[in-house]
């Protein structure tokens, strides 16, 4: 009896072993959202597990409002630091809050303290033994009257970009990629990608709803092919071993 024990022992640890967790940190660009059957309203990495095998698991830890300063005030990127191990991945994507100069419990000077906490995440990710990869922020659907995007991020992607290229991290610019998403769909049909309903038009909202940041169903799955088609393009090494676990 003690033998088979021991067998399912072995067996349950080394398929607990085998899992990969892939730790996703950010804003509401990327968070679970609440009743996500009713709510049009879907993060990217909401929707990214069924893109990997089941020996991966995606573990969103993004959430609504957040900045890099936020984030880490709040204990957030604490409690994901002493879960990492060897192998796992944790995607970084950050920006939009960390613009809010208003709200001083989570804007960052873009070339300081953002800077810094970006940093501070590859950093502390490698001690762990995983791998950093870091994103820049998904574009608004802010087109003007002649029907060109107007980028809102400022100095943020930029920087994001130095820091990949200083700490050699792995990196995909969703801002680039979704800025060419958006305008594959044009100025009025980009609205799909998006939140954009007349009052009544779906349960969920009981007034107008015009939201050019927040993901529809249809632009959150479109974003995740976005980062999981990078990574299948990427040749860095680093990231052979997530490649594997695509589907």
């Amino acid at each position: 009896m003690k033998y088979y024990l021991l067998i399912i022992c072995l067996i349950s640890t080394t398929c607990f072993a085998q899992k990969t967790m892939i730790f996703t940190i950010g804003d509401s660009t990327m968070a679970n959202k609440k009743d996500p059957d009713k709510n049009p309203e879907h993060g990217w990495a909401q929707v990214l597990q069924p893109f990997f095998a089941p020996n991966f698991i995606v573990e969103n830890k993004a959430v609504n409002g957040r900045s890099t300063k936020s984030f880490i005030n709040e204990k957030r990127w604490d409690s994901i630091y002493k879960k990492l191990k060897k192998g796992d991945y944790v995607f970084i994507e950050f920006g939009h809050n960390d613009e809010k100069i208003e709200d001083s419990t989570r804007y960052t000077n873009p070339h300081t303290a953002y800077r810094y906490n970006l940093i501070r995440f590859v950093k502390e990710s490698r001690e762990k033994g995983a791998t950093p990869i870091l994103l820049t922020s998904i574009a608004r659907r802010n087109f003007n009257e002649k029907g060109v995007l107007i980028p809102t991020h400022g100095d943020y992607p930029l920087e994001t970009r130095l820091i990949a290229q200083e700490y050699k991290v792995p990196f995909i610019d969703l801002e680039y990629y979704t800025e060419l998403l958006e305008q594959s769909y044009g100025p009025e049909k980009s609205k799909q990608l998006h939140l954009h309903f007349k009052a009544g038009e779906n349960a969920y909202y009981d007034k107008d709803k015009a939201d050019d940041t927040h993901l529809s169903l249809i632009g959150a799955t479109a974003v995740a092919q976005i980062v999981v088609n990078q990574i299948k393009e990427s040749t860095d090494p680093s990231l052979e071993k997530i490649k594997k676990g695509l589907k």
